[in-house]
């Protein structure tokens, strides 16, 4: 029989080939929609890896279009909605997460309701409110409407991060003389970062690939990089390498803020230090 030992070495390898094959799979479109970018029209559709590499498709995107521009748009805006998100969402998340009061599961069923809501359903009565009220094509409209995808995520994230502090911990610092709002800036803010910061992150992800309310609710003055990739689908025929450059380009800050995120899920946290 397989000694104990020699068995742990087959499992470990066989669970590390398998991953290995997950993980081609998995990053596979990613590979592809960088290698198609160097590829011209004439080769896009073979499906070879040998062919002649061309940097025109770079070119035609970052010097001769705003793609630029629509990229700086889409971090104003998804960078705003964020930081409105945590300023309201982190209080939210506090009070349902710490008061009892009616309807709270109700109230907080609904927010979380908006998270999973249609955006074609609502885009036309907010596309005649923000004509009316001067929010239409204008950054402020679009944080304020990105409040739909960001804040619920961000308030029951946070809100189980709240829930998982003991409330001891709470009382035992106000019983040394420190004020509720000491006790929750300088106690529960810092426990609660790894959580706040992974709610925030995947919130700007959300934002960051929204793409129904950017293309209704802003015309020619802001463009999101996702709106910004329709212009490469041309009257005749679709730019492929383009597009790709395009997506390419606009997922660098999504590959980078996920692994910000990898570090900060992973981290490990004791919660409810005391327990009753």
């Amino acid at each position: 029989m397989m000694s104990k030992e020699r068995l742990a070495v087959v499992e470990k390898v066989v669970s590390n080939f398998l991953l290995t094959i997950y993980a081609i799979f998995a990053l596979f479109p990613l590979f592809w929609m960088v290698l198609i970018t160097f590829k011209s029209d004439a080769e896009m559709y073979t499906t070879t890896f040998l062919f002649n590499p061309t940097l025109e498709n770079y070119k035609a995107v970052l010097l001769r279009t705003d793609y630029f521009k629509a990229f700086l748009d889409n971090v104003i805006v998804s960078g705003g909605a964020v930081l409105v998100s945590v300023a309201v969402g982190v209080p939210a998340a506090y009070a349902l997460a710490r008061y009892n009061f009616k309807a709270k599961e109700d109230l907080a069923f609904t927010i979380l309701s908006f998270k999973f809501a249609p955006e074609i359903l609502v885009i036309l009565p907010l596309f005649m409110i923000y004509q009316k009220i001067g929010l239409y094509d204008t950054y402020f409209g679009l944080i304020w409407v990105y409040q739909l995808i960001t804040l619920p995520l961000l308030i029951w994230v946070v809100r189980g991060y709240f829930e998982d502090i003991s409330v001891e911990i709470e009382q035992a610092a106000q019983l040394d003389g420190y004020a509720w709002y000491h006790v929750f800036w300088k106690i529960l803010l810092p426990l609660i970062k790894p959580g706040l910061v992974a709610a925030a992150l995947l919130s700007f992800i959300f934002a960051w690939n929204s793409f129904t309310f950017p293309l209704i609710l802003s015309g020619f003055n802001i463009q999101t990089v996702t709106v910004a990739s329709l212009k490469y689908i041309a009257s005749d025929t679709v730019h492929y390498g383009q597009m790709a450059v395009a997506a390419t380009i606009s997922a660098l800050p999504e590959v980078i803020l996920a692994l910000i995120i990898q570090k900060h899920l992973v981290r490990g946290l004791s919660f409810g230090a005391v327990k009753g």
